[in-house]
């Protein structure tokens, strides 16, 4: 009887899965320590794409996000028109009752406003822009103005969610985390997906909006702090050594292996490889957020100053993360949310921007690292031809408008010297190529060697992509 009860316990069902769970979670363990067997040439992680689809032309990109939507009215997309009726009720032939946010719904009139500042003409082809963008006008020649970008949603949180991962409701996968997915990491001493913030006012700024969503969590974007340590509780605490902190690292990836092997969960497996990512950024990390290290001649150009947090030192950053191979680089910053004060607003934002982006531009390219590199400015929606409250002298708002606004791109097969698009003489409707959301997201992906529709993941029985079921290339965006 204790025979057959041996017997039974050896061969059960449950015996039977529990042991083979202890297999497989060796044999995914096996896989993730041995890194040499699939290192990229960069010696980062196996990408999850075997091949890309067609040859890239770019490697890497860097993202400007202007949080809370700058006015396409006020700096990229000139309007003679909306100065001559400024004061004038907007006409509804042009409005044609599309939908407006409750902020002005309730305005007895939407009178239209001109732009704030004038516009001048830049480059070979005199683009106009906003005379607030001399640096910008500056390198306008190496730059794709797209003045016709539209988008769907009307409030701030769905935009930057939609911009970021191609649906309004939260949960999917941002951009960033798609390729470092797809594609891997060039330096398996550094994140494939760095996130820098700047800004202290308007819209706040959710982790989400650089989350995984349902990839792995290793591919979520991994946000530096410009001031103290670039990354929480990475440092060592005070009396701990590099010995110390390695020896107690290896204890507890031992119990992390252990649970793998009996549970062949792909949760464990992402935490032991995030715990070595974070110690080898110990040393990595810290030297790259150094900007004393930069010439003197580098900082000048981007108005940067080391020990400060700015816009325009994370732009450095910026540089200097894609230099090292970090294959996506996003920076958040805030305080273009202008319904009211947009003169004085939108001046002080260009003053920390125009200079830094400008001079990104100048010096990717002086390091021959601009082909490869494409770079993305814009917000998530742009602002109405009308106020926002009343109309004063040097004072005024606008509303959210996502019907239309202007981004711009450069480098990365990007063509430059393009200005796309059209809109009414109000800048309130795309009068010709209309690019939306998807349609920019299947570009990028096309840029860096992807084919949005074969680029999937399963999940809960469905294959997700990017792009879900829309989005068509913008051929005249490419060189």
């Amino acid at each position: 009887m204790q025979l057959h009860n041996e017997v039974d316990r050896i061969l059960s069902r449950r015996a039977f899965l529990a042991r083979s769970t202890t297999g497989l979670g060796s044999i995914a363990l096996g896989t993730l320590l041995q890194r040499a067997s699939y290192a990229t040439p960069a010696g980062g992680a196996k990408p999850a794409l075997a091949g890309l689809h067609f040859a890239p032309k770019a490697k890497r990109v860097i993202y400007l996000f202007q949080s809370g939507a700058p006015s396409h009215l006020d700096l990229f997309d000139p309007k003679p028109k909306l100065t001559e009726m400024t004061g004038v009720e907007l006409p509804p032939s042009v409005r044609r009752g599309q939908r407006i946010t409750g902020m002005t719904a309730g305005q007895s009139a939407l009178l239209c406003v001109g732009p704030a500042f004038p516009f001048k003409r830049y480059g070979s082809q005199g683009v106009e822009l906003s005379e607030l963008l001399p640096h910008t006008g500056s390198i306008i020649d190496e730059v794709a103005l797209i003045r016709s970008v539209f988008t769907e949603p009307i409030n701030h949180d769905p935009a930057v969610t939609f911009f970021g991962t191609g649906h309004q409701q939260p949960g999917r996968p941002t951009l960033g985390s798609w390729l470092s997915y797809g594609l891997g990491s060039e330096n398996e001493n550094l994140p494939a997906f760095v996130v820098l913030t700047s800004g202290s006012g308007g819209q706040s700024l959710q982790a989400r909006y650089w989350g995984n969503g349902f990839l792995p969590g290793n591919h979520q974007g991994v946000q530096l702090r410009n001031q103290g340590d670039p990354v929480l509780y990475v440092s060592n605490p005070p009396g701990l050594s590099m010995n110390a902190r390695r020896q107690l690292l290896d204890a507890m990836q031992e119990l992390n292996r252990r649970q793998l092997g009996l549970l062949a969960d792909p949760a464990i497996a992402t935490h032991i490889e995030n715990y070595e990512l974070a110690f080898r950024m110990q040393t990595s990390v810290p030297e790259l957020m150094d900007l004393s290290r930069e010439p003197k001649e580098v900082l000048e150009l981007y108005g940067a100053e080391p020990g400060k947090a700015s816009y325009a030192n994370n732009c450095l950053l910026a540089r200097r993360l894609s230099e090292s191979g970090v294959r996506f680089v996003q920076l958040c910053h805030r305080d273009w949310d202008h319904h009211g004060g947009l003169p004085g607003g939108i001046r002080t934002q260009t003053k920390n921007t125009d200079r830094p982006s400008a001079a990104l531009i100048r010096d990717l390219k002086a390091r021959g690292l601009l082909d490869e590199t494409l770079v993305i400015w814009g917000g998530e929606f742009g602002r109405t031809a009308y106020s926002q409250g009343q109309i004063q002298k040097d004072n005024f708002g606008r509303d959210h408008h996502p019907r239309c606004f202007s981004i711009w791109m450069a480098g990365g097969g990007v063509r430059p010297g393009l200005v796309l698009g059209e809109t009414d003489e109000f800048g309130y409707n795309i009068v010709s190529d209309p690019v939306n959301v998807h349609d920019l997201h299947t570009t990028i992906l096309h840029l860096m060697g992807i084919d949005h529709k074969r680029f999937t993941y399963r999940f809960e029985g469905r294959d997700y992509r990017l792009t879900d079921i829309s989005g068509d290339l913008v051929s005249k965006l490419i060189s």
